[in-house]
Parts: structure tokens; sequence; C-alpha cells
């Protein structure tokens, strides 16, 4: 099991010290994690013949995550998920301008968002890492001051499981997620095409030009999303489709059909034998099969190429705070904002 060396992150951003700390369970998993943008730089799971490897895309060291190009690797996004158009969108009438950085939109909370921040961070026990930020009243344009608690607990499940709480002062608008990038072989070397996925939604929101939901829902049925039983991603993703051009492969939300059952998604690499299981408290989920990843030096000075790896971003849905017809992201003043995710990985049989 190849750990990475705290002094690898100890290093001051504003004043503010970056730390590494590391997770484990009675089962031998081991996570690492950096207060820095709350990312989950590795996780060595098990495969069917007991071999650990480490599951997720990331880098070395905070100076590599601080330099290198962000695809945002591990890390807690907020304060809004995804992309909300135009860089704006209005409460009571007030209209709040944002931070744009991607073209006319703000994408994942702005360039300084939640994944670009250092957090204060305190392990309460071998398994469990509490992360906390306060963010100020108009912080990448978003109003309210937003204080902001994270919890990744390492069960003894084999369940990464990420608990996300938040209160404001004034009205304002959340939607937390985490952005880890998955390749169940452990050989980030190896596209991600061979993994089987189930997504456990009937309808997915199309996007326009600029990857905006356009405001309506489309059926997965007789169409490269559906995802509603196992099927390998190579299966669908070289499909001629409108949506999957517009994407260069998938970046969609999928429209969750029993948020209640707790459990949305699941993938498989039949190879390794590692299973990943996603439960969400969340009525949405971004798959995103890694289109945009191209001779990304990583981890272990491997490259990462294209589709070596995928994300499942538990969410609301994107640009929710300027579409009336998708699930509210409003938090008012003094309300507890509450989303639990649970990462589960066994072995598949």
């Amino acid at each position: 099991m190849n750990l990475i060396t705290p002094e690898n992150f100890r290093y001051t951003l504003n004043n503010k010290s970056i730390k590494l700390f590391t997770l484990k369970n009675k089962n031998g998993i081991v996570s690492q994690i950096t207060n820095y943008g709350g990312r989950v730089v590795n996780l060595f799971v098990p495969d069917k013949n007991g071999v650990f490897k480490d599951v997720v895309l990331g880098y070395d060291s905070a100076k590599d995550y601080l330099e290198k190009p962000d695809h945002f690797f591990g890390a807690i996004i907020g304060r809004y998920g995804n992309r909300i158009a135009n860089g704006k969108f209005s409460i009571d009438n007030n209209e709040f301008l944002l931070a744009k950085n991607e073209s006319e939109n703000q994408l994942h909370g702005g360039e300084k968002g939640f994944h670009a921040v250092v957090w204060q961070a305190k392990q309460l026990s071998d398994s469990t890492l509490e992360l906390t930020y306060f963010s100020k009243h108009l912080d990448q344009g978003f109003p309210g001051n937003l204080e902001v608690k994270v919890v990744y607990t390492l069960t003894d499940k084999n369940e990464l499981q990420i608990e996300y709480s938040a209160i404001s002062d004034a009205k304002t608008v959340v939607n937390l997620t985490n952005h880890s990038y998955f390749n169940l072989s452990g050989d980030f070397n190896k596209s991600i095409e061979n993994h089987l996925f189930q997504i456990k939604a009937s309808h997915y929101l199309p996007v326009n030009d600029k990857m905006v939901p356009l405001g309506s829902l489309e059926n997965v049925m007789n169409s490269p999303f559906d995802f509603r039983k196992l099927k390998t991603l190579k299966q669908v993703i070289n499909k001629e489709h409108q949506q999957i051009a517009l994407g260069s492969g998938f970046d969609h939300n999928f429209v969750l059909n029993d948020v209640n059952a707790g459990f949305v998604a699941k993938v498989v690499d039949e190879k390794s034998g590692r299973s990943l299981e996603v439960y969400t408290t969340e009525p949405g989920v971004q798959f995103y099969s890694g289109n945009h990843i191209n001779n990304l030096e990583g981890k272990n000075d491997i490259l990462y190429q294209k589709r070596a790896a995928f994300c499942l971003e538990t969410q609301h849905f994107p640009n929710s705070p300027n579409q009336t017809s998708f699930p509210s992201t409003l938090l008012l003043p003094r309300e507890k904002y509450f989303s639990r995710t649970i990462y589960k990985f066994s072995v598949y049989k």
C-alpha cells in the first residue's frame, strides 16, 4: 500500500496550514484526505484476491494540487455543485452576480469555491475526519454567511460516508457534493470503458451547448442513457447521440427514481472484482465519464488519459436556482442543510 507521507502536504496557503489525514477501518481499507479542498487523495480497497489498490485519481503533494491543472480531484464542491447559467440567479427579486469560471457560467462554486480553500480539520478517530469552513457573505457572489461542516467516515462496512451540513444567516442556495474520480481496476493506465454501470434513473437532464440543462426531463428508454440495468460503458459511450456529442461522453445529471430507497447506482470492474455502490439523500447524480482528462501527470508519475476514471456526483440539479421546475436548493436563514452520501465497496459475485 503506497501511502503518501504527510510531509508532502505540509504547506501554508493564505496563512492556513494544509495537512494530510489518514483514515482506516478494521478491514484494512485506508483513505488519505487533505484539508485543502477536503480532497480524497487516495482510497485503497481490496479486489477479489484481497489485493489492496488505490481507486481514485489525484496528486502526490499539496504543491501539485495548487500548481497542476485542477480537475476538482476528490474535492468538496460548493457552494453550488455543477453549473449556474450566466453566473447569476435571483432570490426575492434580488439578483446575485456570481464569479464566472467556465465561459458565461459558474462551475462548482467558482474559481475559489470550496475545492480551493483550506478547511479547519479535526480528526475525531482513526476512521473519522471533521472539516469546517466559514464562507463569508458574497463569497464567489453567494449571499449569506454560511457555516459548513463535512464529516468523512470510513466505516467497518467498507463505506466512505460523507455527511454535509450547513447553516446560513440569510436566504441563499446550497448544493454540496464530492468530486472523486474512481477507477475500480486500481490501474490508472486502464480505461473505465469495461466497467459495468447501473444508475437507478428513468430520466436524465438534456443540456445545451454550454452543458447547462434545458429544463426538461428526458426518458432514458431506447437511448444510451439507459443504465437501469448493469451494462459496460463501451456498449454506449461511442453511440451517435446529440447529447453524448455535446459532452464528448457523459456529463449529465440523472434524475433518481427513489431517493428514499437510498441505493442509486452501482459500478463493477469484473476483472478485479471490485464493486462500488452509491447511496444518497440527493435527488440527482451527475455521471461524468472523464471526457476531458488528457496526458495529465498524476500520482506516482502516471499519465491520466481520457476515460481514466468516472465520477458519480450526488447532488441537486444543475442550474436549479434558475429553473423553478427543479427541486429547490433554497436555504432559509437558520435552517439546517443536510445531505449524506455513501460510497460502499465490496467484491462482485
